[in-house]
């Protein structure tokens, strides 16, 4: 059987989120896995095209970093207080792209995610990452509903 040593945990600190800890919690308890938890907040670059001045997006972005890592920190202590190999990092990015990079970079062993059940045109217009990593990821995936989680 696979052994699962590094766990990453992509969380958008959405009240979806805490519903997939205790899957996350077992996985790491059974394998004596470290877990990351990752948020990834989104690179607003796009706006300056519309004429938005690049100091104030860049602004903006500093204050999204700060207050994800203050609520990363939170969310951790919170929940994953009694796994002392859990780390928390917040980054900037591509969604998708950045959980595929962290996997690589991270030697991460096994990824475990939320879906969010979207459909038609929401799914249209946003799309879902958790489809998108899972169809790329060099590691085994559990997807999670965390509306179906009891």
């Amino acid at each position: 059987m696979k052994e699962f040593k590094k766990i990453l945990f992509p969380v958008d600190l959405s009240e979806s989120s805490p519903k997939i800890v205790p899957c996350v919690t077992t996985m790491a308890e059974k394998f004596g896995a470290e877990v990351h938890l990752l948020f990834v907040s989104r690179v607003f670059d796009y706006f300056s095209g519309i004429y938005v001045p690049h100091p104030s997006i860049s602004k903006f972005e500093d204050e999204v970093q700060e207050g994800a890592t203050k609520k990363l920190k939170e969310f951790k202590e919170e929940y994953f207080s009694n796994l002392q190999d859990t780390k928390a990092e917040v980054i900037s990015g591509d969604i998708s792209e950045e959980i595929l990079k962290y996997i690589e970079t991270k030697g991460i062993d096994l990824l475990i995610m939320g879906t969010h059940g979207r459909k038609g045109l929401e799914k249209v217009v946003f799309g879902s990452v958790a489809e998108r990593v899972s169809k790329a990821s060099p590691v085994p995936v559990l997807l999670i509903n965390p509306y179906k989680v009891s």
